[in-house]
């Protein structure tokens, strides 16, 4: 895959989401406020990318900065750390990565400043390479739910683009591919940004594997039909009880799961759970721009002007919808986090 966030030349490279399928293009930022507007314009997107992104992003911002006396460089990165923090609020993993490399300022808080700048920047490339790492466990582990045969749905992009690589669920998926085993995903559109039909099906496509786009709506009738056999979905934070953030329209392909009885399953890494949140109600949802429903991606428009738009970006899946939470740890019932997780996974 091509990657989706690196480090070069002392510059945050990324591959630019919004441009896909039709083109591939990158965005070299040379300072931090470019990376916190590529995350917060979906150039990058997906909560692991995110995370990384960020934590590269922190490191770039430590390069920006000239002050040389620690207080006013822990002044400058205290900003740094607190607009890149204000770029998505829903995805767990943002506050994670800022937090990781807040840790380190701290505990180097009596080193000169030109070795901290240079900790900052090894422990963001850290970051990177174990997302890649944490990506292929998940995918280990989740390969074991998947038969020989089986009909995957999935919704958004929870794939290598996601990601620093490989993916969630698509790492699922990748893996189980690899095995050897004859697999189908369906890939829901998901509207209003269309991840699903741009992304999914488009990486997908680039491995070979073989992939049907449907409409958001087209899934109950493929379930109904007996022609999905599991879904598996990425996530932006979950909760301490197993509830689920992802992206808008989960949660209804959660229930159209339920009712047929197909099993429904989150990838994503210990870093997406949110033990300091209690349950689904306490997650921030994000409201973006009416322009993303009364548009197409093209510019198109689609909708009478002045029409009032509720536009969330996620929804949440009670935990009592999920068969099981996979991550690079393991496979975990959602009800049974707190057994498993502590605190230190935010």
């Amino acid at each position: 895959m091509i990657p989706t966030v690196e480090w070069k030349n002392n510059h945050v490279v990324i591959l630019d989401q919004r441009a896909l399928p039709g083109e591939v293009r990158f965005l070299h930022c040379g300072t931090y406020q470019e990376v916190a507007e590529a995350i917060r314009n979906l150039s990058v997107r997906g909560a692991p990318a995110i995370g990384v992104t960020a934590a590269l992003g922190i490191a770039l911002g430590a390069r920006q900065c000239e002050e040389t006396q620690h207080e006013r460089f822990s002044g400058y990165m205290e900003e740094v750390c607190r607009t890149l923090a204000a770029t998505r609020p829903t995805a767990v993993n943002l506050f994670w990565a800022v937090d990781r490399m807040k840790r380190v300022m701290t505990d180097m808080s009596s080193a000169p400043v030109q070795e901290i700048q240079k900790r900052l920047q090894e422990e963001a490339l850290v970051i990177l390479e174990e997302d890649l790492r944490v990506n292929r466990a998940i995918g280990m582990f989740g390969a074991a739910i998947i038969r020989d045969g089986d009909h995957i749905l999935t919704h958004c992009n929870a794939g290598a683009l996601a990601t620093a690589g490989y993916g969630t669920a698509l790492g699922v998926v990748r893996a189980a591919w690899e095995q050897g085993k004859k697999i189908r995903v369906f890939a829901d559109e998901t509207r209003p940004v269309l991840q699903g039909a741009r992304l999914t099906a488009w990486e997908l496509q680039q491995d070979g594997i073989p992939v049907t786009l449907i409409t958001d709506n087209a899934a109950g009738a493929l379930m109904r039909q007996g022609r999905i056999h599991c879904c598996v979905v990425g996530a932006d934070r979950i909760a301490a009880n197993g509830d689920v953030a992802n992206k808008i329209g989960t949660y209804s392909v959660a229930v159209l799961a339920h009712a047929h009885g197909i099993p429904f399953y989150v990838a994503a890494p210990s870093s997406t759970i949110d033990m300091e949140t209690a349950d689904g109600n306490g997650i921030p949802i994000e409201e973006r721009s009416s322009s993303e429903v009364t548009s197409l991606h093209s510019g198109q428009k689609i909708a009478p002007h002045g029409v009032e738009v509720w536009n969330p970006a996620f929804d949440v899946t009670p935990a009592d919808l999920i068969a099981g939470i996979i991550t690079e740890r393991g496979i975990f019932a959602p009800q049974a986090l707190s057994e498993h997780f502590s605190s230190t996974c935010y």
